[in-house]
């Protein structure tokens, strides 16, 4: 059995001010043929067309707060998405006031959009599930910044146990029972003997994780919501020597974001929302990964693929 598409396209990496190298925060997540978008900075539409993604293939788009990097890309977003002549509806996951600030846009301007939005309101009092489906689950989590902002865990659910027809043949069990196999109940035989599970399946590829947390302050207590996670993905605003400045605008740096990293046991950290002050990035490695050894940096355009634990 194969396991399904997880993957992470970057397309934007900077902080509040973009570069003429670096956009604005957001990312494009893809597992098994679901696509969130994850936070909509200035230019996010521009970064999609660049890089070959799909608009109406975008059903839920998460904002994780209203600073203008994360979300002034949303109005030019779903205009285009009405032009494009989308109808199927959008759901958009945020603080419950950018709705305010979206029909205000729509309503001054006279936008009537073909499609719906639905709407659903984050909270920052714990671990909230904002979707589910077969495939997966995606939470909100609180994170520490200036205004209200939350993080989001994306979860793939279990995957059902692999079924080997040889050892099915083996012990006589039929293929009726192949259903009941796969969620990992013991059948009986031909013969009316009870087989065991696992004397007849094989062990599923591992569920996969990725965390998201974009602006925050250093803070250990978000640990509990991306503990092993396969990919966390921490704002990086600043390096070591501006720790201060990151303390007082309720940012993080590079060592920083690594030490939540090391602390959750992630498998791998993706650093990004540099300060447009650093022109090269490669001292966010080096310094992160004194703490952290698979720390890497965000590259906007590059798609990072979310495999399997060994």
């Amino acid at each position: 059995m194969s396991s399904q598409t997880f993957e992470l396209t970057i397309l934007g990496s900077s902080s509040a001010s973009p570069t003429s190298e670096r956009n604005q925060s957001a990312q494009l997540l893809n597992i098994a043929e679901r696509f969130f978008l994850i936070d909509c900075g200035e230019a996010t539409q521009i970064q999609l067309r660049k890089f070959k993604a799909k608009f109406q293939k975008i059903d839920h788009i998460l904002i994780s707060h209203l600073h203008g990097d994360h979300f002034f890309g949303l109005p030019g977003l779903l205009g285009s998405m009405h032009l494009l002549g989308r109808q199927q509806e959008l759901n958009i996951y945020c603080p419950k006031e950018l709705k305010v600030i979206i029909d205000s846009i729509h309503k001054i301007s006279d936008t009537r959009l073909n499609y719906p939005i639905k709407w659903h309101f984050t909270n920052d009092d714990g671990l909230n599930l904002l979707f589910e489906d077969d495939k997966l689950e995606v939470y909100s989590f609180p994170l520490k910044h200036r205004i209200y902002c939350t993080g989001f865990l994306f979860k793939e659910k279990p995957y059902p146990r692999r079924i080997d027809k040889f050892l099915m043949d083996k012990f006589q069990v039929s293929t009726a029972f192949v259903n009941n196999l796969r969620v990992g109940k013991d059948v009986l035989n031909n013969e009316g003997v009870l087989i065991k599970n696992e004397e007849v399946t094989l062990a599923p590829p591992k569920a996969r994780s990725y965390g998201y947390c974009s602006d925050t302050i250093y803070d250990e207590s978000l640990i509990q919501y991306i503990k092993n996670v396969d990919l966390l993905y921490h704002e990086s605003t600043f390096l070591e020597d501006k720790k201060d400045r990151a303390k007082a605008t309720y940012h993080s740096t590079a060592t920083q974001a690594a030490a939540i990293a090391k602390m959750a046991n992630a498998k791998k950290l993706l650093l990004g929302h540099y300060s447009a002050r650093y022109g090269h990035l490669e001292q966010f490695t080096t310094e992160a990964q004194t703490i952290f050894e698979k720390s890497v940096l965000s590259v906007e355009g590059e798609t990072i693929k979310i495999g399997h634990a060994k």
